[in-house]
């Protein structure tokens, strides 16, 4: 409810006033409020830089800014600075334009400092926190289309301590045009400055899907200024990070019991371990994980963290420095292939790659791992989860069963191979299950209920649901549906290694967009419902410029993509960091001139460098059509070997 003077003054009159009064009163409400805050936002318009963001979302066209000091400092959304822009331009309140630098970025709150050469400029009133109050007015303010006026959009506070703590959750309209503006109160006093923030993801374009969609994010203007000082010495100020992954799953409810800890982390050096269950924070007791994330979230790196926990009904109290970033993860390598046959028991191995550390050591094809380090494994996905904790160098003891007779062996762990091998046997068919009646194979085109979407897809004629199948996504390049080339690329393959290929279409002219990965997750949902299919094994695979909505859909969705595979493009702009719980693998395949060299070397850089393992391929061959079969059989084997240790 509104608590302000003014709000109440407007609250009396309305009661006793007409309603074309009261609608009278409460517009010139709006604009008095706006008129105040006005002269401290101003227009921001970037030159040079990358324009491509992501698929449907560019960089450039103009953004708003909030002036934070009378000697020219501004701040705005990170997100128009992510292209890094070659020259910046401010358009002040009088008509002024002026040049301005980027000074830093806060990268917890995704806010940047900018610098005009100007003194006694108008600076905003911030509201205080105590003040904020859910149903309160809230006025999203944004000066990008008349340098005269702002633009104005009227809602209302629906919710704070939003994004962990960080942001309050408005639904005025929110978009691109007024990231960086203020979000004021009906005093004219500023709440927030707005930017796209995601509660579940994190990264420079978090949250852009939700504009105009009535949930809108501003970080509060009072934590901006209290960090405005450590953001003019020109360094990035980046979360606190810990190192740890959980057992508890659930953000809301999961108990922060630790899993994982990250090699190299802080909660390594600190000496935590996996077991360990959390119990307070700076003395913040914590019983879920919502609560340590509402903690961490204000932490920024190179903060101190005392942590309490709880360790074979101990408890222990370590103090730790967060860190900005981890070391890159790194899966360690063995080099087998395991059975899929769901009727043998333990983790039984298919086939044993070609001088890995698994055919050094002696492992051979139908051998059964029991025991990795002493702890039994039961399944694949068991002994995936044990390799998983194991850092890339190290010497791993297994039990191994062949035949009547178990022996021990030992294995050095190395990086994952960069290269296939030739030839990668298809698994031998296991499925006796027969179908049930009515089930489709064969190639198929469907309507997509809910989206009026057509996609088509390939099912093998020899389809059995109790054999766990691969699935392709394949997104085609817009205006080029390659559909005849792929289907008779992959038709054969998907007989014989039991891989399902599905084909979303674009709709229209103008190329796959942001608005399309709803459409293709739904699509996939629906595979998965009909069919069985490996949740270890789903690629997707985009080709030239399919890719980039691609690489979106597999970074932002790990636990359902497993695989990128990527032609004629390369990964585009910053890879996000690796993580040990999601096996995401990457095929990138260049052909011809469809990749200039600079650009190939930059994207192999940064796989690696984020610890990805990437199998990476130029080849001759003319870009354009679908890849000929014999061409598409290395990228056939990396799908049939995802689910590789």
């Amino acid at each position: 409810m509104p608590s302000s003077a003014s709000s109440l003054l407007l609250l009396l009159l309305s009661l006793a006033a007409p309603p074309a009064e009261v609608e009278g009163l409460t517009d010139r409400a709006f604009q008095q409020a706006a008129a105040l805050a006005a002269p401290a936002v101003v227009r921001i318009d970037t030159v040079g830089g990358r324009e491509q963001l992501e698929p449907g979302m560019v960089s450039s066209g103009a953004t708003t800014g909030l002036l934070v000091s009378p000697d020219g400092y501004l701040v705005s959304s990170a997100f128009h600075f992510v292209s890094q822009p070659s020259s910046i331009l401010v358009t002040l309140f009088d008509g002024r334009r002026l040049a301005a630098r980027q000074i830093a970025t806060d990268r917890q709150r995704m806010i940047t400092l900018l610098k005009v050469e100007a003194e006694r400029l108008p600076t905003p009133i911030a509201a205080p926190k105590e003040s904020f109050r859910v149903g309160q007015w809230a006025i999203a303010l944004g000066r990008t289309f008349e340098a005269e006026s702002p633009s104005v959009s009227v809602g209302i506070v629906s919710a704070l301590n939003r994004v962990w703590g960080k942001a309050i959750q408005t639904d005025a309209k929110v978009s691109p045009v007024n990231y960086g503006g203020p979000l004021i109160d009906i005093e004219g006093r500023v709440l927030g400055v707005l930017a796209p923030l995601s509660p579940h993801e994190s990264g420079d374009t978090a949250g852009v899907e939700w504009y105009d969609s009535g949930i809108g994010f501003a970080v509060p203007l009072v934590d901006i200024l209290s960090v405005v000082d450590q953001l003019k010495t020109g360094d990035d100020l980046l979360p606190g990070l810990l190192g740890v992954t959980f057992k508890g799953k659930d953000l809301i409810q999961g108990e922060p019991l630790i899993d994982r800890v990250r090699f190299g982390s802080p909660a390594e050096q600190a000496g935590l371990k996996p077991g360990d269950r959390l119990t307070a924070l700076d003395g913040s007791p914590i019983t879920r994980m919502a609560q340590l994330r509402h903690i961490l979230g204000a932490k920024y790196a190179g903060e101190s963290l005392r942590c309490e926990v709880l360790r074979d009904k101990q408890t222990l109290e370590v103090d730790l420095i967060l860190a900005g970033e981890l070391p890159p993860f790194t899966p360690a390598f063995l080099g087998i292939l395991p059975s899929r046959n769901p009727g043998d028991s333990g983790a039984a191995v298919r086939f044993v790659w070609p001088d890995s550390p698994a055919a050094i050591a002696g492992l051979k094809s139908k051998d059964v791992i029991e025991q990795v380090q002493g702890i039994d494994v039961a399944t694949p996905a068991e002994l995936a989860d044990q390799l998983g904790r194991l850092r890339v160098d190290a010497v791993v003891k297994l039990r191994v069963r062949r035949g009547d007779k178990s022996a021990e062996l030992t294995a050095s762990l190395v990086l994952p191979p960069t290269a296939l091998p030739t030839d990668i046997p298809a698994p031998a068919p296991f499925g006796v299950q027969d179908r049930p009646e009515g089930t489709k194979t064969g190639r198929l085109m469907e309507t997509l209920a809910g989206h009026d979407r057509e996609y088509w897809l390939y099912i093998p004629e020899n389809y059995r649901p109790d054999q766990p199948h691969a699935l392709v996504v394949f997104l085609h390049p817009s205006g080029n549906p390659s559909e005849q080339g792929a289907l008779a690329a992959w038709r054969a393959e998907c007989e014989r290694r039991s891989i399902i290929l599905l084909a979303p279409r674009v709709e229209g002219r103008g190329g796959w967009s942001p608005n399309d990965q709803e459409f293709i997750n739904d699509a996939i949902k629906h595979v998965r419902e009909e069919y069985t299919v490996a949740g270890d094994r789903i690629a997707v695979l985009g080709m030239g410029n399919a890719a980039p909505v691609a690489a979106v859909l597999a970074f932002r969705q790990p636990d359902l993509i497993r695989g990128l595979a990527l032609i004629d493009s390369p990964p585009l702009g910053r890879v996000p960091e690796n993580s040990p719980e999601r096996r995401l693998q990457i095929y990138s395949r260049a052909r011809g001139a469809s990749i200039e060299a600079a650009k190939w070397t930059q994207a192999v850089s940064e796989l690696r460098k984020a610890g990805y393992p990437a199998v990476l391929s130029r080849s001759d061959e003319e870009a354009g059509a679908y890849p000929t079969p014999e061409s598409n059989a290395e990228l056939v084997r990396w799908v049939d070997s995802l689910d590789r240790l």
